[in-house]
């Protein structure tokens, strides 16, 4: 139930950053939905083999390499999936970084 409610307030925060990015659009909902999905396994998935293989450039810039690679993941997603569109790299970055703020937000709402 939690785990449904999560992915449910991951696609909200998805809509959330499309409304107030112009560079980033979801066409609805379901989009929201599948692109919340797969940017969850995404992460859960490639992230950690990607940063395993960027160590050293990531210790090398205190960690900030790791900004990018949220933004590529980000951007990845907004290429696979129709209803979701990332408009370049620097839309990538933030809104990668707004939706890791507001999803970060709201699933400590329901963790209280």
């Amino acid at each position: 139930m939690t785990l449904l409610l999560i992915w449910i307030l991951n696609a909200v925060a998805l809509l959330a950053v499309a409304y107030l990015l112009p560079g980033i659009a979801v066409a609805s909902f379901g989009s929201a939905m599948w692109a919340a999905l797969i940017l969850g396994l995404v992460n859960m998935l490639v992230k950690p083999v990607l940063i395993l293989l960027t160590l050293p450039i990531t210790i090398v810039t205190l960690g900030l390499f790791l900004f990018v690679i949220n933004a590529l993941l980000f951007w990845f997603v907004g290429s696979m999936l129709t209803g979701f569109k990332v408009n370049g790299f620097w839309w990538a970055v933030i809104g990668a970084i707004v939706y890791s703020l507001i999803s970060g937000f709201l699933t400590n709402l329901i963790s209280k």
